[in-house]
């Protein structure tokens, strides 16, 4: 209790920007109906799931975060043990090894790193900024190092499309601290080539795995492969037949692709489909137009910190919703080729909801203690 106290501060409640809290909780609300209807074996831990993050964000939301940030060197040490322990100990399932089972559940170790390194991040950036050393090449070079070590990390799980979402919120963390115009032209000048190349070797079965491969391989051509290409096909259906309204949660028609078992785990990564099936376009309008308000809140509450690191984390979350919401609802609806990352506060995962759910106490925080009320 004296440790709260002391890391603690005295908030107003008028403060609490409860609008936010709404947000999240209507999305993870949709997210275990959809999932009961998708799956009804999942419904009861993602309730579970829910509950847990509303405690945590609630708890981390009462802690302030310049105090949490001093650990920033720890936060990322744990963030790396984490990812070691999972790759020397973790459990396979389907071909990768992404879990460590604790035996009353299963605890997935890069859906955490995206919030630590968030957090440290906030920090390090803020370090930089404050000894306008943000665009020293040899800072630049550190920071590329350990923002790529955790990210390799994650990627020999392997985890490609995780490894590429933490990479592209770590970089749009360095374009809002000030990371130069110039540079970032320079970047792109050397990266648009670069990624060029590397999607011709990806084409030519090189780099990456053979799933990988298959999966980008059926994206593109899916009349050749079809034993790859069936469940994004099925999802596009789904989300089509669903029409404005949906046919209904729970619904028990022949025809449906979620019925008839036409896609695979549909509670996790193509919630989306099983969403724009029974809830139809109003319902997936709904889930976009709250990650959207999530991720603007997000960035308005960082326009009001009190200091840069505030504004960091705040971006930073941000960055994160809307990047892999933009992932999850392309593969869905097939602009991109299965990627196998969650949809935020809707998608069943523990330990992603639960992490988002931390990653939002903070911004909470962030907002508690705002300027310019």
């Amino acid at each position: 209790m004296n440790l709260f106290v002391t890391l603690s501060r005295k908030y107003r409640i008028r403060d609490y920007y409860i609008k936010l809290v709404f947000c999240v909780i209507a999305l993870a609300v949709i997210g275990i109906l959809v999932i009961g209807s998708a799956n009804k074996n999942f419904q009861t831990k993602q309730i579970m799931g829910l509950v847990m993050g509303v405690f945590v964000m609630t708890f981390v939301s009462l802690f302030d975060y310049s105090y949490i940030l001093r650990f920033y060197w720890v936060i990322y040490g744990i963030n790396i043990l984490f990812l070691l322990t999972v790759i020397f100990f973790g459990s396979d399932a389907g071909g990768a090894t992404r879990w460590i089972d604790l035996k009353v559940f299963t605890f997935q170790p890069s859906e955490l790193s995206k919030i630590l390194m968030i957090l440290f991040l906030s920090q390090y950036l803020g370090n930089l900024k404050e000894a306008e050393k943000l665009n020293d090449p040899k800072e630049i070079v550190k920071l590329m190092v350990l923002i790529l070590f955790p990210v390799f990390l994650i990627y020999k799980q392997p985890d490609l499309s995780t490894s590429i979402v933490v990479f592209l919120v770590c970089f749009v963390m360095y374009f809002v601290a000030g990371l130069s115009g110039k540079l970032v032209a320079l970047l792109m000048a050397i990266g648009i080539p670069l990624i060029a190349v590397f999607f011709h070797m990806i084409i030519q079965g090189k780099i990456i795995g053979y799933y990988q491969w298959l999966r980008i391989m059926a994206w593109l051509h899916p009349e050749d492969y079809p034993q790859s290409a069936y469940q994004q096909q099925n999802s596009i259906t789904a989300i089509g037949s669903g029409q404005l309204f949906g046919k209904g949660l729970y619904n028990t028609d022949v025809d449906s692709v979620k019925n008839g078992n036409f896609i695979s785990e549909p509670q996790t990564d193509f919630i989306f489909a099983v969403t724009g099936e029974e809830m139809g376009f109003i319902g997936c309008c709904t889930i976009i137009v709250l990650l959207l308000l999530v991720s603007l809140m997000c960035i308005y509450l960082g326009s009001k910190a009190k200091d840069f690191k505030g504004k960091l984390i705040c971006n930073g979350m941000a960055a994160l919703v809307s990047i892999q919401s933009f992932f999850n609802i392309c593969v869905v609806t097939g602009l991109l080729p299965n990627t196998g990352l969650p949809l935020p506060f809707v998608s069943y995962g523990l330990t992603s909801l639960i992490s988002l759910f931390i990653g939002i106490g903070v911004v909470l925080n962030v907002g508690l203690q705002r300027i310019n009320y």
